[in-house]
Order: structure tokens, then C-alpha cells, then sequence
């Protein structure tokens, strides 16, 4: 049995030809079409110098290209790096600086971006556009494909290569790339395709964005089994929903906003959902009462998957185990992560690493085939992140009797909006670049939309003065608008605690008086 990617692309092509692997925007690509598209542009590649283990950077939206893109990769040995298109320059920049790719795969939306880049990257020598009207310094996409041949490539995959460099946000306000190997990835993949009970015959609906980790394992689950991936290029409820009904989706990979913009559309029911048997939820928890309410609606058809891009899987909630009326026991792990994944260990520890007593808080570790190799060109976050195979999350939990996972908070701070890792770090410093600022602190509060929104708390500099719309204003220049800063709060001083340190409990406190759990 192989322990590539890449073979899920060949048997596919071979024993299920002509059944479809992708559906987009009313276009269905056969897996023989899948494959012997790989195939070209994995070629074409070669053929520009590409050998394993080069890079392949993508800036793209969802699309049977983007998806090409990785595909190519994983058949060739190539590394994938895909980069979050909704960043700021200097940000993209970073990144590819970073991954160092021979090529750049690329929305023609994001010219002007690339046409940037280009201008601190002169080694980067290969360029192909996405879509038409792409400038004249870049090779069409499609027509790279055409002229490239279908059949096997000349190199292929090993199981130790490195297939995917997924960048997460860093606490130092740096993204680190997670190393994700083929030998790891098939192993999780195979205990989630078990998991969700993923068959040929199922069709995931996907719209998550692809250059997170969770639509790609997604993907990859049901493309080992031979299934069908419903592709959405970005999020549009309405569409979410027509598009169940139409491509009769059996599963669904939603985060817990999407579930609730669902829920909440007028017309709903005029939508047939019967042909759903599974909506997986992740990018953070539900809270109970929207799940009561999606339970009601749907039925009991959703798991949770609690995980990171550094280890895959975590623990899983599985549909059966989302009792609505039971004992408080049952009831109570309606806000749980549910119970280590197959192949998964999960251990919450004390400071000096001993193991927890149940509902005793600690650190969450995880140990598992999907654990990253390690973050690339980082050796010194490697060796904090990683011991003896274990991944430390730096989430706080604790366990019940039952080895019921409840995620609580988070050691290092980071705040999940909408799905999106913010990490304090990285807003503050972009604030820091305010000529008016002397100090600041950024922090999570509850959003009702979004789980969590940035809050920033700011000292101004003794005779400046500044406002909340043009300190929201100035971040928009710097980072990602989605982690601008919500609510700014101007204060005289920062708490500090007695070692000198500020304490960020005491900001966050007035916002999440009165919860059970610290984070949303």
C-alpha cells in the first residue's frame, strides 16, 4: 500500500475513471480528467526545472486549478505552498520570502500583488496566472496545461518527502510554515476517512478557503475513498444552500459561523437537505445553543473534528455522541471536543509534564500519524513546539472521566474569528507602528457572529492623541483586514502584573465575566 498522495490521484484515474472527482461552478471533472490534468501540469513544471522537494507557491481562491496545483505536487514530490490571499502584502511577501518557490501560481485578481512581489523577488523565476487578462509576465494556466504531455511524470513522490508547507500565524507576529510529510498525511487521512465513514459514493461540499488545512484533509479524505468534492470558490450562504439541493451533497465541511448563516436564512426550508448525512464542524467550537438548534433542524447528523494544522486530527465528537436529552453527563459533552481520533493520543499535562486528574486544567498534547515534521527554517519552534513526538497546542483543557476533551482556553493567546487564527502579537505590533502610540494590548472578546472579535487596549503617547477609526484605519495598511482590531479602548495605563508582565486576564476579563469557558 502506498503512503503517498499522489497514488489517491492515480488509482482514482485508473479504477474509477469516469466517475466525477470535482463539481465547480456547473463544470464536473472526471478522475480521469483529474489525473491526466495533474499529470500535465506537473510536466510542465518538470519542464521548467522543477524537481522534488522544489516549491510550488499558489495565491489563489478556491478552484479546479488551485486544487490542480496541490495535486501536481503530491503525484511529483513537489512542496506545496499555498498562501492565504486575504493577507497584506508585506505579509505575502513574507511568506514566499520564506518558502522560496520556482514558481508562483496565481489568481489574475492578485497582479498588482504579484507585480510587488516580483519587485523584491528577482530569483523567483517562473510566473503562471489563473483565469484571462493575466499580465504579459506570466504564462496562462491553461495553456501551460495544453501543452504539456498526460502521461506519468518522470519523478514521483516518496513517502519522507515534505508535501505541504502549511504557514500558520506565529506568536511573534511571524507565520512559521508546518512541515507536512506524505507518509504522515496518508496515515491521517486513512483514520479520518474511518472516522467520518467516508464512502465512493459520498460528494463534500467544501468552501472553506484551501489554503487552510481543513478543506485540504477534507478533500484528500473523500479522495481516498474515489468520492466527489463540491467545490465553492468563496462563501455565499444562499449558495451553500441551493447547491446541497442541487449536487445532492452528502456531507458538509462548514465552520461553526457557516452553520449558524444557515440556520438563520429566511427561506431555509424551502431547501431539500435530506441527502446530507454529515456535517462536520471544526475552526473552532459551536456553542450549545446553536447546536441545539442545528440539531433540531438537521437532525443528528454533525461531528466535530478538534485538531491543528500541526497534528490533523485531535479528538472527534461524533454525531451519537451529541445528546440533546440525557443525563447532565451526556448533556454537559455537548461543549466538548469528544474523544481522541483513531490513531490519536491526546494528554492534558501539568507544568512539570505529568499527567492531569480528570477535570484538573492543563496543556493539551497530542501525539498522532498527522504530527508535523516540524516549521520550516524554524529548527528553535520546532524543537518548543514539539517533544518526544508529542505536539504541544498550547491550548488549556481538562478531561473528564470519560476522556472527553474540554478545550478552555488558550496559553498563548490566539484568537479564532470566524475561523481565522489572529495572534495578538502580530495586530500590536502593526499598532505599535502608530506615531501616536506608546503602548498596547491586543485581546479576544466574544463576538456573536463571528466567536471571537480583536479588541486592542492603547496608551497613547503623552501630547498625541488618536481615534478608534483611525487606528482600525492604520491596520488595514499593515495586516489582513480580518485582524483589525474591532473595538479600540483608549486607556491611561495597562494593567500590569508583578513581574512586569501586562495582564491580559484583567483586559479580557470584563468581556467574558460570567462564561464558563474563555474562549468562544
Amino acid at each position: 500500500m502506498s503512503d503517498t498522495l499522489g497514488e489517491f490521484i492515480e488509482r482514482n484515474g485508473r479504477d474509477h475513471p469516469t466517475l466525477p472527482a470535482v463539481i465547480y461552478q456547473g463544470r464536473t471533472y472526471s478522475h480521469a480528467e483529474y489525473r491526466d490534468r495533474t499529470h500535465r501540469l506537473a510536466n510542465a513544471l518538470y519542464a521548467r526545472g522543477l524537481r522534488r522537494q522544489h516549491r510550488v507557491g499558489v495565491l489563489a481562491q478556491n478552484s479546479p486549478a488551485h486544487l490542480g496545483a496541490y495535486a501536481a505536487c503530491e503525484v511529483a514530490g513537489f512542496i506545496s505552498a499555498s498562501v492565504n490571499y486575504r493577507l497584506a502584502a508585506p505579509e505575502i511577501l513574507y511568506i514566499l520570502k520564506d518558502s522560496a518557490p520556482s514558481v508562483l501560481i496565481f489568481d489574475a485578481e492578485y497582479a498588482d500583488i504579484v507585480a510587488q512581489v516580483r519587485q523584491h523577488m528577482p530569483e523567483l523565476e517562473h510566473y503562471i496566472v489563473i483565469g484571462e487578462n493575466g499580465p504579459d509576465w506570466a504564462e496562462n494556466y491553461e495553456a501551460v496545461l495544453a501543452g504539456a504531455s498526460a502521461e506519468t511524470p518522470p519523478i514521483c513522490a516518496r513517502p519522507d518527502d515534505i508535501a505541504y508547507l502549511i504557514y500558520t500565524s506565529g506568536t511573534t507576529g511571524r507565520p512559521k510554515g508546518a512541515m507536512l510529510d506524505h507518509k504522515g498525511q496518508v496515515g491521517f487521512i486513512r483514520m479520518e476517512a474511518i472516522e467520518m465513514n467516508a464512502s465512493q459514493t459520498d460528494r463534500i461540499l467544501l468552501v472553506m478557503p484551501f489554503y487552510h488545512i481543513g478543506a485540504k484533509c477534507s478533500q484528500l479524505t473523500y479522495s481516498l475513498c474515489g468520492g466527489t468534492v463540491i467545490l465553492h470558490r468563496s462563501y455565499d450562504t444562499r449558495e451553500v444552500a441551493a447547491s446541497i439541493e442541487r449536487e445532492r451533497a452528502t456531507a458538509a465541511h462548514l465552520a461553526p459561523i457557516m452553520v449558524q448563516d444557515l440556520l438563520d436564512l429566511p427561506n431555509l426550508k424551502t431547501f431539500d437537505h435530506s441527502s446530507l448525512r454529515l456535517i462536520l464542524y471544526a475552526s473552532g467550537p459551536m456553542a450549545v445553543a446553536q447546536l441545539r438548534r442545528a440539531l433540531a433542524t438537521y437532525g443528528p447528523i454533525f461531528m466535530q473534528v478538534y485538531g491543528m494544522t500541526e497534528t490533523g486530527l485531535g479528538t472527534v465528537l461524533h454525531p451519537h455522541q451529541h445528546v440533546l436529552d440525557g443525563t447532565p453527563e451526556q448533556t454537559r459533552r455537548l461543549s466538548s471536543a469528544g474523544q481522541a481520533a483513531l490513531g490519536y493520543q491526546v494528554r492534558v499535562v501539568r507544568p512539570d509534564g505529568t499527567d492531569c486528574e480528570p477535570e484538573e486544567l492543563g496543556e493539551v498534547l497530542i501525539a498522532g500519524p498527522g504530527v508535523m515534521r516540524g516549521y520550516w527554517n524554524n529548527h528553535a519552534a520546532t524543537f518548543s513546539a514539539i517533544e518526544d513526538g508529542w505536539m504541544h497546542t498550547g491550548d488549556i483543557g481538562t478531561f473528564d472521566k470519560d476522556q472527553f476533551l474540554y478545550v478552555l482556553d488558550r496559553k498563548k493567546d490566539m484568537i479564532i474569528s470566524g475561523g481565522e487564527n489572529i495572534y495578538p502579537r502580530e495586530v500590536e505590533e502593526a499598532i505599535y507602528h502608530h506615531p501616536g502610540v506608546a503602548e498596547v494590548a491586543v485581546v479576544g472578546m466574544p463576538d456573536q457572529r463571528w466567536g471571537e472579535s480583536v479588541k486592542a487596549f492603547v496608551v497613547c503617547k503623552p501630547g498625541t492623541s488618536a481615534t478608534e477609526d483611525e487606528i482600525i484605519a492604520h491596520c488595514r495598511t499593515l495586516i489582513a483586514s480580518y485582524k483589525k482590531p474591532k473595538r479600540v479602548v483608549f486607556i491611561e495605563a495597562l494593567p500590569r502584573l508583578p513581574n512586569k508582565k501586562i495582564d491580559k486576564k484583567q483586559l479580557r476579563a470584563a468581556d467574558w465575566e460570567g462564561r464558563d469557558r474563555q474562549v468562544n
